[in-house]
């Protein structure tokens, strides 16, 4: 294949087969999130359609149910855990607080409707893997957004055909003012243990280049080291206001990542081989234009898809390829074992913070 041909199918959906159907969703917890980023992005796709709402609020349900043409019911919790409208959706989407993704996805798993779930999978290992254990019956992907963008495929394509020789290292960051995205509200959950878990910057952040890396290298990670510190009075609940640790992977590859809730918005993923090296930047936060770049031989490649709204692609992206994968009863991934790995990994990452050793990810 020539340059030109490759170009030609950087925005191929190499994964899609379902030619027909529609996946009724269910998007639990309307959040800025799933109003502004998850039902835009289900409107534009081939496969899917928002029919229920479920809220802590019933107003909030009410109103984004009014802004929502082809939505069928708009419920509270309580009425979405009785089995109200149990069939005017075929699936959920879960976008609540990490801690509460368990509660709502045991009660899609028993009334047998397949779960798009977001990242983290939930607050800690231990509520992740009753999660796991609770679906088995159902699918269950979790929304690693990052898989199904074209970009980033691409990137795993040209590593495993060996573009830039054999893996070396991989360099990730991200980061945000995470106070400016919830507009100055040092209350929200992320900065509340019992709610987001861990920490605020790793499990929220830094989750993005650890499973980026995975996914891109095809590996796991072995053992992490980690440092964090929080020193403004919003982030005085949780250890990691500002965050840099390191994963060695299974294939020998080494990774150094950095995260932060109070830095410039930003995000990169680089990976360097024996032979040469891939970029993708800006990555992770949906900024445009979004560049691949190879490097070989002193030459460069770069190529830009030409999208301009990055973010709602991969939404559109991620909720079809869970259609695909759903309509027609096709395995999905990334699943629930896979997302139990960055479990581990988290877990690891901030045990490594604490105690100031190697903590393997077992």
């Amino acid at each position: 294949m020539t340059a030109a041909d490759y170009l030609r199918t950087v925005r191929d959906r190499d994964w899609e087969r379902v030619d027909s159907g529609t996946l009724r969703l269910a998007m639990i917890s309307l959040g800025w999130w799933t109003r502004e980023r998850a039902i835009p992005a289900v409107g534009d796709s081939t496969f899917c359609e928002t029919t229920v709402v479920v809220s802590g609020s019933r107003e909030k349900a009410t109103a984004v149910a009014a802004e929502t043409p082809t939505v069928e019911a708009a419920l509270t919790y309580e009425e979405f855990a009785a089995g109200e409208a149990v069939d005017e959706y075929d699936a959920v989407y879960v976008c609540t607080p990490n801690a509460l993704h368990l509660p709502h996805a045991e009660t899609a798993a028993e009334r047998g409707k397949a779960i798009l779930c977001e990242k983290p999978m939930e607050a800690t290992r231990e509520r992740a893997e009753r999660l796991v254990d609770a679906t088995e019956d159902v699918p269950l992907m979790v929304a690693y957004r990052m898989q199904t963008d074209p970009q980033v495929r691409r990137m795993r394509e040209l590593l495993a055909g060996g573009a830039i020789g054999d893996p070396v290292a991989v360099h990730g960051s991200m980061s945000q003012q995470l106070l400016d995205v919830v507009s100055g509200d040092p209350d929200q959950w992320r900065l509340d243990p019992e709610l987001a878990g861990y920490g605020a910057t790793v499990a929220d952040l830094g989750i993005y280049p650890i499973n980026t890396a995975r996914f891109v290298l095809d590996a796991d990670p072995v053992s992490v080291t980690a440092q964090m510190h929080s020193a403004d009075e919003a982030f005085r609940d949780v250890p990691d206001q500002h965050a840099a640790f390191t994963i060695r992977f299974d294939d020998g590859t080494y990774a150094a990542c950095t995260a932060s809730q109070h830095a410039a918005y930003a995000g990169h993923l680089r990976v360097i081989g024996t032979d040469g090296e891939l970029l993708l930047d800006p990555v992770f936060l949906g900024e445009t234009p979004q560049t691949l770049r190879l490097r070989v031989d002193g030459r460069t490649l770069d190529v830009d898809d030409g999208r301009r709204n990055i973010l709602g692609d991969e939404m559109t992206e991620e909720f079809d390829y869970f259609a695909d994968r759903v309509l027609r009863d096709a395995p999905i991934h990334p699943d629930g074992e896979h997302a139990l790995v960055d479990m581990r990994a988290l877990e690891a990452v901030y045990a490594a913070a604490e105690t100031g050793d190697t903590v393997p990810v077992e």
